[in-house]
């Protein structure tokens, strides 16, 4: 597939992630030429120093990864880490306001959007796909059009299940076409990603960016 670096998010979000590995994730990010790199907000200003000259989108987490905490400490994390420098912010939506049938998620993301769009920043929605039943992940996908959302996310990565190619159908049929969607979760080879992207996905979250470019070129 043409240009299939240019989908990838080269991430790095486990606990125990170390300065080393993260380096490593940079020497990846130079040679691929990943589309971004996602990492935990402690490191962000250090990956956008690295990255300045790179045309490589710095991507980070925000209510990362259950998402009820507060809009309070959501917003102030998001203040940070754009003064941190990045560039799009991946935030996990109340998944225990909208189970619990409230309008707060719409309410905080809207908030979230226009900081964001405010300070010329991209903002993904991650609503846990593994936790929504059909109508609930069409509901979801309503949610954060309404609210702003420049793109919507399947996965942290840390839930049961990750991105599923049926749910990225589904999720496309119902946003519009200037809502992207970002396919994260257990996307760890080639078939997967390409599946994800035929799929409708127009991003792929994976920690094995470089493994799925070394089998493009071995294909």
């Amino acid at each position: 597939m043409k240009n299939l670096n240019r989908y990838l998010e080269h991430t790095l979000l486990k606990p125990d992630c170390t300065q080393h590995e993260i380096e490593m994730l940079l020497t990846d990010c130079r040679q691929y030429r990943f589309m971004g790199v996602c990492v935990p907000p402690f490191w962000v200003k250090k990956v956008k120093r690295d990255l300045s000259d790179m045309d490589i989108q710095v991507v980070t987490v925000v209510g990362f990864p259950f998402g009820y905490s507060t809009t309070e400490a959501k917003v102030h994390e998001t203040v940070q880490a754009i003064r941190d420098g990045a560039d799009e912010i991946d935030v996990v939506w109340s998944l225990t306001a909208y189970k619990s049938g409230m309008n707060w998620p719409k309410i905080e993301l809207a908030k979230l959007s226009q900081l964001c769009h405010e300070e010329g920043r991209l903002i993904k929605v991650i609503v846990e796909t593994a936790f929504l039943d059909e109508s609930e992940l069409l509901e979801a996908c309503d949610i954060c059009r309404d609210a702003g959302a420049d793109f919507v996310k399947t996965s942290t990565g840390f839930a049961p299940g990750g991105a599923v190619e049926e749910q990225i159908r589904l999720m496309r049929s119902r946003l519009p076409s200037q809502v992207g969607i970002k396919a994260s979760g257990g996307i760890r080879d080639l078939p997967k990603a390409i599946a994800m992207i035929k799929a409708g996905a127009d991003r792929i979250g994976t920690s094995a960016g470089p493994s799925i470019m070394n089998a493009l070129e071995d294909a």
